[in-house]
């Protein structure tokens, strides 16, 4: 399965520098937030693809009017061709928003997952906004990662784990994609592409 994630910037190769075709290789599109409603819809559009997204931190605008064709996997496990794919949207509380959380609030919205991690006997992909904590994430406030994602990554050992937030802008070394105890962590900001 060729997978496409996107998150928080949007990428010219597949937007403003789009050619027909460009997209037709994915079997499925992961969002990880922080993305405007109209290149969502392009996406799933021009690849004919389900795409699955979670929150970002800036996405109340979907309150309102979600992208249209496009699936929110938010506080669920999503079977696609047999993937468990587990959704966990916004970041760390740095202000207020309807899609920050406290570690303390994450932990809640995880325990409350607990019947569907027993009946899909755990899950392939950790899609998440924000990262896990000390893997990959800042010390400010804004930009730290969650406790219970490093947790969860320990616990059940999915094959990948792909979140957004961390912007290739904010420093030269930050990487893209980490292999830590077996799980594959990729840093989806503009976009990134692996085979399942």
């Amino acid at each position: 399965m060729r997978v496409l994630t996107v998150s928080d910037v949007e990428s010219k190769y597949y937007y403003d520098y789009y050619v027909p075709g460009r997209l037709s290789g994915f079997d499925l599109i992961l969002s990880c937030g922080d993305l405007r409603r109209e290149y969502l819809e392009f996406l799933v559009t021009m690849a004919n693809r389900p795409l699955l997204y979670v929150h970002g931190n800036h996405d109340e605008r979907f309150d309102q009017a979600p992208p249209e064709g496009c699936i929110c996997i938010d506080d669920m496990i999503y079977v696609h061709q047999g993937v468990r794919i587990l959704g966990l949207g916004g970041s760390h509380r740095y202000r207020d928003g309807k899609y920050m959380y406290t570690e303390a609030q994450m932990r809640r919205r995880i325990r409350r997952l607990r019947f569907q991690l027993l009946k899909h006997g755990g899950f392939d992909i950790l899609l998440t906004h924000a990262p896990a904590r000390h893997i990959n994430d800042f010390e400010s406030a804004s930009h730290q990662g969650f406790a219970c994602f490093t947790e969860l990554l320990e616990k059940y050992r999915p094959s990948y784990f792909v979140h957004g937030h961390i912007h290739q802008a904010y420093g030269p070394h930050i990487p893209r994609k980490t292999l830590w105890g077996g799980t594959t962590i990729i840093n989806s900001c503009d976009h990134w592409e692996f085979t399942l």
